[in-house]
Protein backbone atom coordinates (compact mmCIF):
# COMPACT_ATOMS: atom_id res chain seq x y z
CA UNK A 1 0.00 0.00 0.00
CA UNK A 2 1.19 3.44 -1.17
CA UNK A 3 1.36 5.94 2.04
CA UNK A 4 3.09 8.43 0.46
CA UNK A 5 1.43 12.04 1.18
CA UNK A 6 0.78 14.18 -1.79
CA UNK A 7 1.94 17.68 -1.51
CA UNK A 8 -1.03 20.11 -0.91
CA UNK A 9 -0.01 22.43 -3.12
CA UNK A 10 -0.51 19.66 -6.08
CA UNK A 11 -3.26 18.94 -4.74
CA UNK A 12 -4.85 21.76 -5.01
CA UNK A 13 -3.77 21.83 -8.55
CA UNK A 14 -6.05 19.03 -9.16
CA UNK A 15 -8.99 20.87 -7.62
CA UNK A 16 -8.68 23.86 -9.45
CA UNK A 17 -8.77 21.60 -12.47
CA UNK A 18 -11.85 20.49 -11.91
CA UNK A 19 -12.83 23.91 -12.94
CA UNK A 20 -11.75 23.10 -16.39
CA UNK A 21 -13.50 20.08 -16.45
CA UNK A 22 -16.47 21.83 -16.17
CA UNK A 23 -16.20 24.49 -18.84
CA UNK A 24 -15.48 21.53 -21.08
CA UNK A 25 -18.85 20.01 -20.66
CA UNK A 26 -21.42 20.67 -23.46
CA UNK A 27 -24.07 20.25 -21.07
CA UNK A 28 -23.13 22.80 -19.21
CA UNK A 29 -24.70 26.84 -20.30
CA UNK A 30 -22.39 28.46 -22.24
CA UNK A 31 -21.94 31.61 -19.86
CA UNK A 32 -21.09 29.55 -16.86
CA UNK A 33 -18.57 27.49 -18.74
CA UNK A 34 -16.81 31.30 -19.65
CA UNK A 35 -17.24 31.89 -15.68
CA UNK A 36 -15.74 28.15 -15.03
CA UNK A 37 -12.83 29.61 -16.92
CA UNK A 38 -12.52 33.05 -15.26
CA UNK A 39 -12.90 31.40 -11.83
CA UNK A 40 -10.11 29.02 -12.83
CA UNK A 41 -7.54 32.01 -13.83
CA UNK A 42 -8.39 34.18 -10.71
CA UNK A 43 -7.73 31.32 -8.49
CA UNK A 44 -4.21 30.67 -9.96
CA UNK A 45 -3.73 34.23 -10.01
CA UNK A 46 -4.13 33.41 -6.28
CA UNK A 47 -2.46 30.48 -5.99
CA UNK A 48 0.42 32.28 -7.03
CA UNK A 49 0.61 35.15 -5.12
CA UNK A 50 0.30 33.25 -1.72
CA UNK A 51 1.23 29.21 -1.78
CA UNK A 52 4.27 29.70 -4.47
CA UNK A 53 5.62 32.26 -3.09
CA UNK A 54 6.05 30.53 0.16
CA UNK A 55 7.61 27.76 -1.48
CA UNK A 56 10.24 30.39 -3.17
CA UNK A 57 10.95 31.77 0.09
CA UNK A 58 11.11 28.02 1.63
CA UNK A 59 13.88 27.14 -1.45
CA UNK A 60 16.32 29.73 -0.04
CA UNK A 61 16.42 27.47 3.02
CA UNK A 62 19.23 25.36 2.29
CA UNK A 63 18.54 21.04 2.70
CA UNK A 64 14.85 22.18 3.96
CA UNK A 65 12.53 19.24 3.37
CA UNK A 66 8.91 19.16 3.22
CA UNK A 67 6.48 16.64 5.30
CA UNK A 68 6.29 15.05 2.29
CA UNK A 69 10.13 14.46 2.09
CA UNK A 70 10.89 16.81 -1.17
CA UNK A 71 12.62 19.91 -1.13
CA UNK A 72 10.56 23.12 -2.15
CA UNK A 73 12.41 23.16 -5.80
CA UNK A 74 11.25 20.12 -6.62
CA UNK A 75 7.41 20.96 -5.50
CA UNK A 76 7.72 24.22 -7.67
CA UNK A 77 9.42 22.34 -11.09
CA UNK A 78 6.34 20.02 -10.40
CA UNK A 79 4.04 22.93 -10.34
CA UNK A 80 5.15 24.63 -13.37
CA UNK A 81 4.39 21.69 -15.48
CA UNK A 82 0.94 21.29 -14.06
CA UNK A 83 0.30 24.86 -14.88
CA UNK A 84 1.77 24.36 -18.41
CA UNK A 85 -0.22 21.53 -18.79
CA UNK A 86 -3.52 22.63 -17.63
CA UNK A 87 -2.87 25.96 -19.84
CA UNK A 88 -2.92 24.21 -22.59
CA UNK A 89 -6.33 22.52 -21.63
CA UNK A 90 -6.89 25.96 -20.76
CA UNK A 91 -6.96 27.07 -24.47
CA UNK A 92 -8.30 24.23 -26.13
CA UNK A 93 -11.14 24.76 -24.63
CA UNK A 94 -11.53 28.37 -24.85
CA UNK A 95 -11.20 28.06 -28.52
CA UNK A 96 -14.21 25.63 -28.32
CA UNK A 97 -16.14 28.18 -26.37
CA UNK A 98 -15.26 30.58 -29.81
CA UNK A 99 -16.91 27.88 -32.31
CA UNK A 100 -19.82 27.30 -29.52
CA UNK A 101 -20.56 31.23 -28.69
CA UNK A 102 -20.47 31.87 -33.21
CA UNK A 103 -23.13 29.28 -33.21
CA UNK A 104 -25.91 31.32 -30.88
CA UNK A 105 -24.87 34.65 -32.90
CA UNK A 106 -21.72 35.74 -30.16
CA UNK A 107 -18.50 36.68 -31.69
CA UNK A 108 -15.67 37.14 -30.19
CA UNK A 109 -13.57 39.37 -32.81
CA UNK A 110 -9.46 40.98 -32.81
CA UNK A 111 -8.14 43.60 -34.24
CA UNK A 112 -7.40 42.46 -37.90
CA UNK A 113 -11.44 41.16 -38.15
CA UNK A 114 -13.13 44.39 -37.51
CA UNK A 115 -15.33 45.85 -40.77
CA UNK A 116 -14.88 49.33 -41.86
CA UNK A 117 -18.15 50.61 -40.00
CA UNK A 118 -16.44 48.31 -36.48
CA UNK A 119 -12.97 50.23 -36.92
CA UNK A 120 -14.49 53.46 -36.91
CA UNK A 121 -16.76 52.67 -33.64
CA UNK A 122 -13.15 51.35 -32.21
CA UNK A 123 -11.40 54.70 -33.12
CA UNK A 124 -13.97 56.28 -31.49
CA UNK A 125 -14.09 54.50 -28.53
CA UNK A 126 -10.20 54.38 -28.05
CA UNK A 127 -10.28 58.50 -28.33
CA UNK A 128 -13.14 59.13 -26.09
CA UNK A 129 -12.14 56.47 -23.14
CA UNK A 130 -9.26 54.51 -23.71
CA UNK A 131 -6.61 57.15 -25.01
CA UNK A 132 -7.04 59.81 -22.09
CA UNK A 133 -6.78 56.36 -19.61
CA UNK A 134 -3.42 54.94 -21.03
CA UNK A 135 0.69 56.68 -20.61
CA UNK A 136 3.28 54.08 -22.78
CA UNK A 137 6.17 53.11 -21.02
CA UNK A 138 9.70 53.40 -23.22
CA UNK A 139 11.94 50.56 -22.73
CA UNK A 140 15.49 51.40 -23.25
CA UNK A 141 18.46 48.74 -21.71
CA UNK A 142 20.24 51.55 -20.01
CA UNK A 143 17.06 52.88 -17.88
CA UNK A 144 15.31 50.95 -15.28
CA UNK A 145 11.39 49.85 -15.47
CA UNK A 146 9.03 51.47 -13.66
CA UNK A 147 7.19 49.19 -11.16
CA UNK A 148 4.54 46.98 -13.09
CA UNK A 149 1.43 46.32 -11.41
CA UNK A 150 0.64 42.92 -10.13
CA UNK A 151 -1.86 41.34 -12.12
CA UNK A 152 -2.37 43.49 -14.81
CA UNK A 153 -2.06 42.73 -18.60
CA UNK A 154 0.25 44.91 -20.82
CA UNK A 155 0.95 45.36 -24.13
CA UNK A 156 4.67 44.61 -25.10
CA UNK A 157 4.96 46.80 -28.14
CA UNK A 158 8.34 45.93 -30.92
CA UNK A 159 8.28 48.87 -33.61
CA UNK A 160 10.84 47.70 -36.09
CA UNK A 161 13.07 49.82 -38.63
CA UNK A 162 15.51 47.72 -40.83
CA UNK A 163 17.29 45.74 -37.99
CA UNK A 164 16.51 48.41 -34.94
CA UNK A 165 13.55 47.92 -32.94
CA UNK A 166 12.28 50.07 -29.93
CA UNK A 167 10.11 48.93 -27.39
CA UNK A 168 7.63 49.82 -25.02
CA UNK A 169 4.74 48.69 -22.45
CA UNK A 170 1.23 49.93 -22.66
CA UNK A 171 -1.11 48.84 -19.42
CA UNK A 172 -3.99 47.84 -20.29
CA UNK A 173 -6.84 49.94 -18.07
CA UNK A 174 -8.93 46.61 -17.25
CA UNK A 175 -9.47 48.40 -14.08
CA UNK A 176 -11.09 51.38 -14.75
CA UNK A 177 -12.81 50.28 -18.32
CA UNK A 178 -15.01 46.88 -19.14
CA UNK A 179 -12.45 44.11 -20.74
CA UNK A 180 -14.90 43.12 -23.13
CA UNK A 181 -16.14 46.14 -25.85
CA UNK A 182 -19.97 45.13 -27.27
CA UNK A 183 -20.66 46.30 -30.55
CA UNK A 184 -24.05 48.24 -31.19
CA UNK A 185 -25.92 45.71 -33.20
CA UNK A 186 -28.92 46.45 -35.37
CA UNK A 187 -29.69 42.58 -35.67
CA UNK A 188 -29.19 39.08 -33.69
CA UNK A 189 -25.58 39.28 -33.90
CA UNK A 190 -23.32 40.03 -31.16
CA UNK A 191 -19.88 41.05 -31.44
CA UNK A 192 -17.39 41.82 -28.86
CA UNK A 193 -13.66 42.58 -29.16
CA UNK A 194 -11.33 42.84 -26.09
CA UNK A 195 -9.83 45.78 -24.20
CA UNK A 196 -6.48 45.43 -25.41
CA UNK A 197 -7.36 44.71 -29.06
CA UNK A 198 -9.05 48.19 -29.49
CA UNK A 199 -5.58 49.36 -28.16
CA UNK A 200 -3.85 47.17 -30.83
CA UNK A 201 -5.95 48.25 -33.86
CA UNK A 202 -4.69 52.21 -32.99
CA UNK A 203 -1.03 51.59 -32.11
CA UNK A 204 0.41 53.38 -35.12
CA UNK A 205 -1.96 56.53 -33.73
CA UNK A 206 -0.43 55.99 -29.98
CA UNK A 207 3.36 55.77 -31.60
CA UNK A 208 2.63 58.48 -34.05
CA UNK A 209 5.87 59.94 -33.40
CA UNK A 210 8.34 56.89 -34.18
CA UNK A 211 9.58 55.99 -37.38
CA UNK A 212 9.12 52.80 -37.85
CA UNK A 213 8.01 50.05 -40.38
CA UNK A 214 6.03 47.54 -38.60
CA UNK A 215 4.20 47.83 -35.07
CA UNK A 216 3.48 44.54 -33.53
CA UNK A 217 2.43 43.67 -29.45
CA UNK A 218 2.01 40.84 -27.29
CA UNK A 219 0.01 40.18 -24.36
CA UNK A 220 2.77 40.10 -20.90
CA UNK A 221 1.60 39.53 -17.33
CA UNK A 222 3.52 39.61 -14.04
CA UNK A 223 1.98 38.01 -10.69
CA UNK A 224 3.81 39.23 -7.59
CA UNK A 225 3.99 37.69 -4.13
CA UNK A 226 1.15 38.76 -1.98
CA UNK A 227 2.27 36.72 1.41
CA UNK A 228 1.37 38.95 4.26
CA UNK A 229 4.41 39.15 6.31
CA UNK A 230 2.69 39.23 9.75
CA UNK A 231 5.58 39.23 12.98
CA UNK A 232 5.06 39.36 16.63
CA UNK A 233 5.54 42.92 17.45
CA UNK A 234 2.56 43.38 19.93
CA UNK A 235 3.36 47.03 20.13
CA UNK A 236 1.83 48.00 16.85
CA UNK A 237 -1.75 47.05 15.91
CA UNK A 238 -2.77 43.85 13.77
CA UNK A 239 -4.35 46.64 11.60
CA UNK A 240 -0.95 48.55 11.04
CA UNK A 241 0.70 45.47 10.09
CA UNK A 242 -2.17 44.33 8.25
CA UNK A 243 -2.00 47.31 6.15
CA UNK A 244 2.00 48.18 5.91
CA UNK A 245 1.32 44.67 4.43
CA UNK A 246 -0.97 45.03 1.97
CA UNK A 247 0.86 48.25 0.70
CA UNK A 248 3.91 46.14 -0.07
CA UNK A 249 1.94 43.39 -2.36
CA UNK A 250 2.29 46.08 -5.53
CA UNK A 251 5.89 46.47 -5.34
CA UNK A 252 6.92 42.99 -3.76
CA UNK A 253 9.02 39.59 -5.29
CA UNK A 254 7.41 38.45 -8.77
CA UNK A 255 6.45 34.61 -8.81
CA UNK A 256 5.22 34.52 -12.47
CA UNK A 257 5.70 35.71 -15.60
CA UNK A 258 3.12 34.76 -18.57
CA UNK A 259 3.69 35.95 -22.15
CA UNK A 260 2.73 35.33 -25.62
CA UNK A 261 5.23 32.78 -27.22
CA UNK A 262 5.76 34.92 -30.32
CA UNK A 263 7.33 38.28 -28.25
CA UNK A 264 10.54 38.57 -29.96
CA UNK A 265 13.32 36.61 -27.81
CA UNK A 266 15.36 39.72 -27.38
CA UNK A 267 12.48 41.56 -26.03
CA UNK A 268 11.43 39.14 -24.15
CA UNK A 269 15.56 38.75 -22.40
CA UNK A 270 14.98 42.20 -21.93
CA UNK A 271 11.95 42.23 -19.91
CA UNK A 272 13.01 39.49 -17.74
CA UNK A 273 16.29 40.89 -17.12
CA UNK A 274 14.43 43.81 -16.20
CA UNK A 275 12.41 42.34 -13.65
CA UNK A 276 14.92 40.19 -11.77
CA UNK A 277 13.34 37.17 -13.95
CA UNK A 278 15.98 34.22 -14.49
CA UNK A 279 14.79 30.98 -16.20
CA UNK A 280 14.38 28.68 -12.84
CA UNK A 281 11.27 30.96 -12.36
CA UNK A 282 8.09 30.27 -13.19
CA UNK A 283 7.73 31.89 -17.03
CA UNK A 284 5.10 30.44 -19.47
CA UNK A 285 4.65 31.25 -22.43
CA UNK A 286 1.53 30.69 -24.79
CA UNK A 287 -0.57 31.87 -27.73
CA UNK A 288 -2.02 34.88 -28.05
CA UNK A 289 -5.01 33.60 -26.99
CA UNK A 290 -3.26 32.03 -23.52
CA UNK A 291 -2.02 35.03 -22.76
CA UNK A 292 -5.19 37.17 -23.15
CA UNK A 293 -7.39 34.55 -20.96
CA UNK A 294 -5.25 34.56 -18.06
CA UNK A 295 -7.16 37.04 -16.86
CA UNK A 296 -11.05 37.15 -17.87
Amino acid sequence: MNNKIRNKELSWLSFNERLLQEASKKEVPLIERLKFLGIYSNNLDEFFRVRVAILKRLATIENLLLTEGEQPVEILDQIEQIVVSQSQWFERIYAQLLKDLAEEDIFIINETQLTPEQGEYVTAFFKEEVRPRIMPIIVKKNQPLPTLRDDAIYLAVVMAKSKKEEYALIEVPTDILPRFVIFPSEDQRKHIILLEDVIRYELKDIFYMFSFKTINSFIVKLTRDAELDLDDDVAESYVNILSKSLEKRGISELVRFVHDKDIPEKFLALLLKKLNFNRDDVIIGGSRTFAQETQF
